[in-house]
């Protein structure tokens, strides 16, 4: 899936245009976007980022990282997906970006998500859902979505067996076998809970347009 990754992410660059500030998200594929932006680092002001990881990969090109608060808002955003259904509804989070990627995306005029073709589901739910949780209220929010869902949260370890934290700080419970049928309804219920900060459903802003790496990167 390299290729098709590389290719979904060179197509999203057309969206790119002269003087822009681009909303940069996190992960593999948006690696590969990364990396052509940096071809065109002159033409544009600079980039706003949804990682750590993402930002010093920005700035090892050259590209200068902004903050949100000083660009206000954007004319696009690009960023990958774990899942994306028909409805260019995603879920996001396997990388524990979830929160800023949330944030970059409601602040985008345009949200151009790039994917591979192994990314495409009918319903969502086959990816574990990500949820950014305050550490204090773990156990509690995944009492309440078990609750809710009958669905299993459990905590994201590292590989050494630590619970993951993300770059604000924070817990991710992972929700398995969810099949999603309403993601704007679960997404809402999701987020009453006390204590989480980000549900990895993008649903209410979904991907405006979406680019699928394959033989030839198909836009939907």
């Amino acid at each position: 899936m390299t290729e098709a990754k590389r290719q979904a992410a060179e197509k999203a660059i057309e969206y790119v245009e002269d003087g822009m500030i681009v909303g940069v998200g996190t992960g593999s594929t948006v690696a590969y976007f990364i990396d052509a932006l940096g071809r065109m680092r002159d033409r544009i002001q600079g980039a706003v980022s949804s990682s750590e990881q993402s930002t010093q990969r920005l700035k090892a090109l050259g590209i200068d990282v902004l903050d949100l608060n000083s660009t206000g808002p954007l004319s696009l955003y690009v960023d990958g997906a774990d899942e994306c259904d028909p409805h260019k509804r995603l879920i996001k989070g396997g990388g524990a970006a979830l929160t800023r990627e949330k944030i970059i995306a409601e602040a985008s005029a345009k949200f151009v998500c790039i994917v591979d073709p192994a990314k495409q589901v009918d319903v969502l739910g086959r990816f574990p859902l990500p949820v950014e949780v305050i550490p204090m209220a773990r156990s509690l929010v995944a009492r309440e979505i078990l609750a809710l869902t009958q669905a299993q949260p459990v905590w994201r370890q590292d590989a050494e067996g630590r619970g993951v934290v993300t770059d604000n700080g924070n817990a991710i419970l992972d929700v398995h076998g969810l099949s999603i049928t309403d993601p704007v309804a679960l997404e809402t219920t999701l987020n009453q809970i006390p204590g989480v900060v980000a549900v990895g459903l993008f649903a209410r802003r979904s991907a405006d347009v979406v680019i699928v790496g394959g033989e030839t990167a198909r836009v939907l």
